[in-house]
């Protein structure tokens, strides 16, 4: 059974930095890929980035380039989400998302190319 738990959220003033993890067990990564969303109220989940582990090949939605990281420790079975000079717009549900497979040249970035999902980790980023 895959299990992913998300944890780190909290709430920061405007400028400050979080580190978000996703701890899972249960789950294979050779071969696939995992990721972070978020979603406010209202609005559908947004992406954010994937990563592919093994490869370590990382991919990240235009409005988070260069501010957040995304990497995985693997000693620790743990996703990690370094977030770096947080907004305002950055206020969110954040969840940790990981596929059942993939294919060579597929990256995934849609809701529905995650198979698993984590409860979800608040952040609230403050003025």
């Amino acid at each position: 059974q895959v299990q992913l738990v998300e944890s780190g959220g909290g709430s920061v003033q405007a400028g400050g930095s979080l580190r978000l993890s996703c701890t899972f067990s249960g789950y294979t990564y050779d071969g696939n890929y995992m990721a972070w969303f978020r979603q406010t109220s209202g609005t559908e989940r947004e992406w954010l980035a994937s990563i592919e582990p093994v490869g370590d090949s990382t991919y990240y939605a235009d409005s988070v380039k260069g501010r957040f990281t995304i990497s995985l420790d693997s000693a620790k079975n743990t996703l990690i989400l370094q977030m770096n000079s947080l907004e305002p717009e950055d206020t969110a549900m954040y969840y940790c998302a990981a596929t059942r497979k993939t294919w060579p040249g597929f990256v995934p970035w849609a809701e529905m190319d995650f198979a698993y999902w984590g409860q979800g980790t608040q952040v609230t980023v403050s003025s």
